[in-house]
């Protein structure tokens, strides 16, 4: 519980605020590549429908590894907590690929969703978790390393037997044969918008009555009023 509950809760938080932005933020981006740690090249092979979708697979099995290490690894919650929050922000951008974007952002192009704009770049929350809880969760595996190095005490987990082995195998191959199915039609399906839809000013078209001078007031031509509260007077014909 100590990695699911962050891990979870990052996730859906992220996804609910992207789900927010597109529909009120019109700045909102997607972002189909990768981003500043992996480079123009590597970013060009994420945008790719066929490229991306075996990316998007690997990343995944490499999430599953780190989400199985630490939960196995016995440490203090000062180690697990952060590290969760982490691998919690790199999977919620990781889901928007194999598919969320479609309840988060309905009609773009596969990717990641992005409303926070910093100088010449875009983020989502899910970035700022991951930015912020990399560097607490590598200073503290290292302290507790360093400790656990110095009392002379590795906890080694018992192997367990072939039986059970096969028996936890079949989840995972099930889980993964239903992950390429899912990439696989998501990399097929992969059109799309890559901004979200612009929000039409509101009008009204109702008389405005003016007053004149002896303290009698008057209709006076209709206007059009726009969501800045602006009257613009609309000619007769």
């Amino acid at each position: 519980m100590v990695v699911l509950a962050p891990l979870v809760a990052v996730a859906m938080l992220d996804q609910a605020v992207k789900w927010w932005a597109w529909r009120y933020m019109s700045w909102t981006r997607i972002n189909p590549g990768g981003d500043a740690l992996v480079g123009r090249t590597v970013g060009a092979w994420y945008a790719n429908p066929a490229t991306g979708a075996l990316l998007d697979l690997l990343d995944v099995g490499l999430l599953s590894i780190a989400i199985s290490v630490l939960a196995r690894w016995r440490s203090p919650a000062a180690v697990h907590v952060p590290g969760a929050v982490m691998i919690g922000g790199w999977g919620s951008n990781l889901l928007d690929r194999l598919g969320l974007h479609y309840w988060t952002a309905p009609g773009s192009v596969r990717g990641a969703v992005d409303f926070i704009h910093i100088g010449n770049h875009y983020y989502n929350v899910a970035d700022f978790f991951i930015i912020a809880s990399t560097p607490l969760f590598l200073l503290a595996a290292g302290y507790h390393g360093v400790r656990t190095v110095r009392r002379g005490h590795v906890p080694q987990t018992p192997p367990l037997p072939r039986t059970r082995l096969l028996a936890r195998a079949r989840i995972p191959a099930l889980a993964g044969a239903g992950l390429i199915v899912v990439v696989a039609l998501g990399a097929v399906n992969y059109g799309g918008v890559n901004a979200a839809p612009r929000t039409p000013a509101r009008t009204s078209t109702r008389p405005v009555s003016e007053a004149v001078p002896g303290g009698v007031s008057r209709l006076a031509m209709p206007t059009t009023r726009t969501a800045s509260n602006t009257c613009v007077p609309v000619s007769r014909s």
